[in-house]
């Protein structure tokens, strides 16, 4: 009897602790929590459990938990066609916290199925404010307010699913490789272009100085003649006057001196020979000169 009684009380202590485990769930710090019944809410007037012990009713509820912390959503890099029919690729990445777990199990059920909602959002407001800037503003600093107002929009759609998006980011902008291969080439060509007009422009330029620079020196050059041939005049006309004054002052001494010059300059040439008569106005000062005889 003592031995039934003991086995029926170890069943039944086995059962209660059973029952007591199937009962309680604990709730960690970085979690909150919903009880479910039969897939419905439990208690729909306090649905949401937060961290610490709890009850729920055995085999019939079930416990759903959800992460407090920021969750990340990194979709795949999206083609958008920008204002200027510009095509880019576009690598995103979000983050969001779930902030009402009832509506985001009724809206998507599990962190999986609400990363695929968000890369729907996500890549939806891309191309809805993408399609409305030009490339240049993409790549410019107006981009982090392109950045806000996608990120205002993805917010506001995502509500619906009991979460709130904290960030939204561009990575990373690029041309597709088609693109940026042609866009390449005209840069290329451009840049030659612009080479060749310089290398012009510096030809043109180069032919005006040296042109220039001729002309200033044949003027120089003319301006240097006149003032030498002015010079030269103005001193040939003191020489005559100078002449003029020694031949007027003693025209004797100044025919003599003349004759004097006239003579270095022909017998300058000791090989020459000159033939003149003895009676020619050359000799007329060896005539007369002291101790000359007659010819």
């Amino acid at each position: 009897m003592n031995r039934t009684a003991l086995g029926v009380a170890g069943i039944a202590l086995l059962v209660l602790l059973v029952v007591a485990s199937s009962s309680l769930f604990v709730v960690h710090q970085a979690e909150q929590a919903l009880v479910l019944r039969f897939g419905a809410v439990a208690d729909p007037e306090n649905p949401i459990k937060g961290p610490g012990l709890h009850m729920k009713k055995p085999f019939i509820e079930d416990v759903v938990r959800y992460d407090t912390r920021l969750l990340d959503v990194d979709p795949p890099a999206e083609q958008v066609i920008l204002a200027d029919q510009k095509r880019i690729e576009v690598d995103t990445y979000a983050r969001f916290r779930i902030a009402n777990p009832l509506l985001f199990y009724q809206a998507v059920r599990t962190e999986d199925g609400a990363r695929a909602r968000i890369r729907e959002i996500v890549n939806n407001s891309l191309r809805q404010v993408l399609g409305n800037v030009s490339l240049p503003s993409v790549l410019s600093a107006e981009r982090e307010q392109i950045m806000h107002e996608i990120q205002q929009q993805v917010s506001e759609t995502a509500k619906s699913l009991g979460v709130v998006v904290v960030d939204v980011r561009i990575r990373r902008a690029d041309l597709p490789p088609e693109t940026s291969q042609a866009i390449y080439r005209r840069m290329e060509s451009e840049r030659q272009r612009e080479a060749a007009e310089a290398r012009a422009q510096g030809y043109e330029r180069a032919q005006q100085i040296r042109a220039s620079a001729d002309r200033e020196r044949t003027i120089l050059l003319a301006e240097a003649q006149r003032q030498a041939q002015i010079l030269r005049g103005q001193g040939d006309s003191e020489a005559n006057k100078a002449y003029a004054e020694a031949f007027s002052a003693d025209p004797a001494f100044f025919a003599f001196y003349r004759s004097l010059t006239a003579y270095r300059q022909v017998l300058a040439d000791g090989n020459t020979t000159y033939v003149l008569t003895p009676e020619s106005d050359f000799f007329k000062f060896f005539h007369n000169a002291p101790g000359a005889g007659k010819p």
